[in-house]
C-alpha cells in the first residue's frame, strides 16, 4: 500500500492494473479512516447528541409569557411555581413553629410532619423549566438515531483525509502548473466546509428551530421526535457547508475559462437571486434566517470575484513576460546581418 501513501508523479505511468491496485489501496484508507472516526463518535455519542440537542433546548426556552408554549410547557411552568409557593409556606409554617413555643406535642408533630412532606416535594419538583429535549416513539430509535448521527459526525471528521486520497488518486493527470491551482482549491473545500457548518451551527439552525417552534404553539402540544430532528439539523449544517463551497466553484468555473470575472460582475444580480432561492430552499428557515444565510453567500461570493479577478490578472501577465523574455532571447541569438552578408567590393572595369 505504499502508492497510497504518496501521490504518484506526473511523469509517472501506471497500466490499468496498477491504477486498480492504487484505487484500492486508497479506498482502503478512506474506510479505515471513516471507521476510526464512527469508532470515537460513537463512543462520544452522548456529548455528539448533547450538542445537536443546544439549539433546541436553547430556542425552545421558555420566553415567561404567560399564555406562550402548549400544555406540556405551561405544565412545567406550573410545576417551578408551585415548586416556589411551597418554599414560602415552608419558610411560613417554620417561622410559625418558632414563634409559637406553648404548642401542643400533637399539633408540633402534626406541623413538623408537613414541613418534611413539602420539603419532599420541593425536592421532586424543578427549580427552572426543563429544557426541551427530543424523544423516541419506536423501540429502536434511540440507537438508531445514535448511529445516524455518529456516521455523520464520522463522515466530517475524516474528510480531509478523505479528499486527500481522492486528490492524490488524481495528481498524475494534472501538469506541475495545474497542480499549483488544484491544491489550494483541495485545501479551500474541508475549510470552507468547516465554516459552513459552525455558521450554520451557530446562525441558522437556532433562529430556525425556534421560529418553527414558537409558530402558533398555543394550538399544539409540541413533542420533537429525535429522528426527525436530527435529519432537520444535519440537513441545515450540510447545506450551509456546501454553500460555502461558492469560492471553490467560482474559481473552478473561471481556471477552466467558462466563465470571467468580468462576466461575473456583469451577471451579479442574477447570482444574488439564485443565492437568495436556494438559502430559501434550507430546511425550515424563516424570512430572517434566509436573510442571515444570504448574508455570508454573497460576501464569499464578492470576495470570489476578487480572487478570481487576482489569479487572472497574475496569470495574463505571467505569458507577456514570457514572451518578452523568448523575443529577447530570440533577438540575442539572431546573427548580425554584417556579420553573415559580408561587405562585397565592387567589381572593377579592367
Amino acid at each position: 500500500m505504499p502508492s497510497a501513501i504518496k501521490p504518484i508523479a506526473h511523469e509517472e505511468r501506471l497500466s490499468l492494473v496498477g491504477h486498480l491496485d492504487e484505487l484500492r489501496s486508497r479506498l482502503i484508507i478512506c474506510i479505515i479512516a471513516f471507521v476510526v472516526a464512527f469508532g470515537l463518535c460513537l463512543w462520544q455519542g452522548d456529548a455528539l447528541l448533547n450538542i445537536l440537542n443546544k439549539p433546541l433546548q436553547e430556542s425552545t426556552a421558555t420566553s415567561g409569557t404567560k399564555d406562550s408554549g402548549g400544555r406540556l410547557e405551561q405544565q412545567a411552568r406550573f410545576q417551578v411555581a408551585l415548586r416556589t409557593a411551597l418554599i414560602r409556606e415552608q419558610q411560613a409554617l417554620d417561622q410559625l413553629a418558632r414563634s409559637i413555643p406553648d404548642l401542643t406535642p400533637a399539633a408540633r408533630t402534626a406541623l413538623l410532619r408537613s414541613i418534611k412532606a413539602q420539603g419532599e416535594a420541593i425536592a421532586l419538583l424543578p427549580k427552572e423549566t426543563p429544557k426541551r429535549q427530543p424523544v423516541t416513539l419506536a423501540v429502536g430509535e434511540p440507537f438508531t438515531t445514535t448511529l445516524t448521527v455518529s456516521a455523520w459526525f464520522a463522515l466530517i471528521f475524516s474528510l480531509p483525509i478523505i479528499l486527500f486520497q481522492l486528490y492524490a488518486f488524481i495528481l498524475p493527470a494534472f501538469t506541475p502548473k495545474e497542480r499549483k491551482v488544484a491544491l489550494p482549491l483541495l485545501l479551500m473545500v474541508p475549510l470552507l466546509f468547516i465554516s459552513g457548518v459552525v455558521f450554520g451551527y451557530y446562525v441558522v439552525v437556532p433562529p430556525a428551530v425556534k421560529f418553527l417552534q414558537s409558530f402558533n404553539d398555543q394550538s399544539f402540544d409540541i413533542l420533537v421526535q429525535a429522528k426527525d430532528y436530527y435529519r432537520f439539523v444535519l440537513l441545515a449544517l450540510l447545506g450551509m457547508g456546501i454553500l460555502f463551497q461558492i469560492p471553490v466553484g467560482i474559481l473552478a468555473a473561471t481556471k477552466a475559462g467558462i466563465v470571467t470575472p468580468r462576466q461575473l460582475r456583469k451577471n451579479r444580480r442574477y447570482a444574488i437571486l439564485i443565492i437568495a432561492v436556494v438559502a430559501m430552499l434550507l430546511p425550515g428557515t424563516d424570512p430572517v434566517t434566509m436573510l442571515m444565510a444570504m448574508l455570508p453567500l454573497i460576501v464569499l461570493f464578492e470576495a470570489s470575484i476578487i480572487l478570481a479577478s487576482l489569479l487572472d490578472r497574475r496569470s495574463s501577465t505571467v505569458p507577456e513576460t514570457e514572451a518578452v523574455a523568448v523575443s529577447a532571447d530570440a533577438a540575442d541569438d539572431e546573427p548580425d546581418p554584417k556579420l553573415t552578408n559580408p561587405p562585397t567590393e565592387p567589381d572593377r572595369d579592367d
